[in-house]
């Protein structure tokens, strides 16, 4: 199979779908690989234009999603491999209904104890990031309200409020408690909450999600994370906007699910050339790809996830693989102008269409 791998273009997007460490595995296997120039940032792989890889690649694998230049180098029965995050762009959505590709997503594909293989590596690192950041912009010159997450001696630390206990919250919470803040999570999985329990410091407190408790953590939050998922689908709105007054002016929010529409109702995607904006004296940090700020870190953690699919869709063709893997099966979204993912259907209220190999000629 030929595999292409184009540059990024979405703003301020320094990741590349594949390290060298797997071109050479993909070569080993018998396939052939175009890297667009500069893609690779100097790894010394063999580059080429980006129409000429669409153009000649039976499978496209890239880390966010294509953007409308690239729709019209998509064709039909070509196989794109990427994060698409369907249900936060309707335009995305019919873009790639009306391409006749097949539209593999990252973050659907999911193993049967429910995690999510290839959201997982990207996850953790938005959700240290996430903390990272927030201090950052609780720092007075940035207009926030100077505060030292950790505090000092005598000076009590800030408080930082974490709306969902997964992969994000976890991380977000342990970068948060080492720094000293005082943590709480919120939670609507009592078996979480209580994993969370054991695990964390001892300055991590865990909360039951519920619209109380929303509130009440709200007029305390100093730095709010939000890191509410639902695979495949737009994220819960928790926090709408005449809520947004019970926080503290030069507040931070950080919406790591702002990919899936976030879960507060006043954010909208931001870019890391421009990353904050403010609401009601609320600073909005809403970055939809921080993990390209950190790309060498985020390049290698999601190829060492990533490349075992890119293996098998190669070496089996995207139809054998999917019907051998059902992990794998569940990352399709759009195959031959359908949407084949049930909850993408349901939020577009667009025509359904589910794929079973069976049915496959």
């Amino acid at each position: 199979m030929i595999v292409g791998v184009p540059k990024e273009i979405k703003e301020s997007e320094f990741r590349v779908a594949v390290v060298p460490a797997g071109v050479e595995e993909l070569k080993a296997h018998g396939h052939a690989v175009l890297v667009q120039k500069g893609a690779g940032l100097g790894s010394g792989i063999t580059d080429a234009e980006p129409e000429d890889i669409f153009q000649r690649a039976e499978m496209i694998v890239k880390v966010k999603e294509p953007l409308p230049p690239e729709y019209k180098l998509m064709r039909a029965g070509q196989v794109i491999f990427t994060y698409f995050h369907l249900a936060s762009s309707r335009e995305l959505t019919v873009g790639m209904v009306k391409t006749g590709s097949v539209c593999i997503a990252y973050e659907t594909l999911q193993l049967p104890d429910g995690s999510l293989p290839l959201l997982i590596p990207m996850s953790e690192v938005a959700g240290r990031m996430a903390i990272q950041e927030g201090a950052k912009y609780l720092e007075i010159h940035q207009n926030g309200r100077g505060i030292l997450l950790g505090g000092v001696p005598g000076v009590a630390p800030a408080n930082v409020v974490i709306f969902g206990g997964g992969v994000v919250g976890m991380n977000a919470a342990l970068m948060a408690a080492g720094l000293g803040a005082n943590v709480t999570i919120l939670d609507i999985s009592l078996p979480r909450l209580r994993y969370l329990d054991e695990i964390m410091p001892k300055n991590v407190t865990t909360l039951m999600s519920n619209p109380v408790n929303i509130r009440e953590q709200l007029r305390q939050a100093d730095l709010l994370v939000g890191a509410v998922l639902l695979a495949g689908a737009r994220a819960p709105v928790l926090v709408t906007r005449p809520m947004l007054k019970l926080m503290k002016k030069g507040s931070v929010i950080v919406d790591v699910a702002v990919d899936q529409g976030g879960c507060v109702e006043t954010v909208r995607p931001t870019t890391h050339q421009k990353p904050t904006y403010v609401v009601d004296g609320v600073i909005h940090y809403c970055v939809s790809n921080m993990p390209g700020a950190v790309a060498r870190t985020s390049t290698f953690a999601l190829t060492n996830a990533t490349l075992p699919y890119m293996l098998a869709l190669a070496d089996l063709g995207w139809e054998n693989a999917c019907a051998a893997d059902q992990t794998l099966a569940k990352g399709l979204n759009v195959v031959d102008g359908k949407i084949v993912y049930k909850r993408v259907s349901d939020f577009y209220k667009l025509p359904y269409e589910a794929w079973e190999p069976e049915n496959r000629a």
